[in-house]
């Protein structure tokens, strides 16, 4: 396909937006809460707050926080804010563009702690094979070489797998709270034993967690220590652009300490530039999601982070529910926070091809993400699909009865953006 060639003469403000609104009208439909993922919708006035103060923030650059001192004041809030939910006490951090980015910020640091504490020059990692993809990206850049170990029949983490692979040169240990492919929670204390035994970091991948689990806990919900409070975790991530209702893209990389977190950092004058540093990944960070992943989190604060949280575990417990009742189809793994995965059941008469389900949910305006193995229908519920779960439930049973007894070819699992 050849370029597209820029126009000569410049448009109207008024084209140019239709244009763009244009575009949109095969994208999911998000707004109408039949999306499981992707956009998560906290509500009309935290639309506003996010939309107000992104504008205020549009142009602002965070690359030097000397000229704009009040983009390091948010930065510094956020991450306090998120520290003492994590229960934090002296934990540091930043804000990064997002969970990949803050997975390889966590990998970079324990590289580097590795090399300095240690004398390790071929560090490597162990990882489940449910952990987030990200974590392969960090080993692919930073040049760790990557143990993967199989998860248990309840689709956790096996430590004792984990166990095996430990040696001289292991620089960090992963753990999920929850994982993303079906939710379920890894034993964070034994994870964290572990690396402590071995000299390692131990990273928890709370992207999907970070602001679900410290309101369920106050909702009352059971789950097993997995955050600061557990010894031996030295760093967390926590995206605030998922269930933290922010605009896209924020997250928070903690570490357990300041003196942990300098291994993050790159710190550069040998250049006729003078002294150069940065955080992260990003030299150039726009200001706008830092500002208004703040406002959100002032317009919310804990009541109104439980109060979505409830209205979210509600609707994964329907889901749970509603499949449960569906000849057919069966969740993966006992998760019991916001990750549904609908996969094909193997005792049924007559099991359902998930995939086909899926492309019969999408013909009726419901889009999930395809996933595998196994072949599964993955959903991130959140707030957004309040309302329209009896909806869903009923599309779910009609596309079952539609896509019974058939399959189809397509058996892709696109995760990407790729041309």
């Amino acid at each position: 396909m050849p370029n597209a060639e820029l126009s000569q003469q410049g448009r109207s403000v008024d084209d140019v937006i239709a244009d763009l609104e244009a575009k949109r009208v095969d994208d999911v439909k998000w707004e109408d809460g039949r999306a499981f993922g992707m956009v998560y919708d906290g509500g009309p006035s935290v639309h506003e707050v996010a939309e107000r103060a992104a504008k205020i923030y549009l142009h602002e650059n965070a690359l030097n926080t000397k000229a704009f001192p009040s983009l390091g004041a948010i930065q510094s809030e956020v991450v306090g804010w998120t520290a003492g939910l994590l229960h934090g006490d002296g934990a540091a951090g930043f804000l990064t563009s997002g969970g990949t980015e803050s997975i390889l910020c966590a990998v970079k640091a324990a590289r580097e702690r590795a090399k300095a504490e240690r004398g390790i020059e071929a560090p490597e990692m162990i990882v489940a094979e449910s952990a987030h993809a990200a974590f392969h990206k960090g080993a692919h850049l930073f040049g760790l070489r990557l143990h993967k170990t199989p998860v248990l029949d309840d689709w956790t983490v096996d430590v004792d797998a984990m166990a095996s692979m430990v040696n001289d040169n292991t620089a960090l240990i992963v753990g999920s709270a929850p994982q993303y492919p079906q939710g379920v929670m890894d034993p964070i204390p034994e994870i964290a034993a572990l690396a402590a035994s071995a000299g390692a970091n131990c990273h928890v991948d709370a992207c999907m967690g970070g602001f679900v689990l410290p309101f369920a806990e106050r909702l009352g919900r059971e789950m097993a220590p997995w955050d600061f409070r557990v010894e031996g975790v030295t760093s967390i991530s926590a995206d605030i652009h998922k269930l933290g209702y922010a605009p896209k893209g924020v997250s928070v990389i903690l570490h357990r300490t300041k003196e942990l977190r300098r291994y993050q950092t790159f710190v550069f004058d040998d250049w006729l530039g003078g002294f150069y540093a940065s955080p992260n990944l990003q030299g150039t960070r726009s200001g706008l999601p830092m500002a208004a992943a703040w406002a959100v989190m002032q317009h919310l604060g804990v009541d109104g982070y439980v109060e979505l949280t409830r209205q979210t575990l509600e609707n994964a417990d329907t889901m749970r529910a509603g499949v449960a009742e569906i000849d057919g189809i069966r969740v993966l793994g006992d998760g019991a926070f916001h990750l549904v995965a609908i996969a094909s059941d193997p005792a049924a008469d007559d099991p359902i091809d998930v995939f086909a389900l899926g492309d019969a949910l999408e013909r009726r305006g419901w889009f999930h993400d395809r996933q595998g193995p196994p072949d599964s229908l993955h959903s991130t519920v959140s707030n957004s699909n309040t309302g329209v779960m009896d909806d869903y439930l009923a599309a779910l049973r009609a596309s079952v009865e539609e896509v019974r007894g058939t399959s189809t070819d397509d058996r892709s699992t696109n995760y990407a953006t790729l041309e």
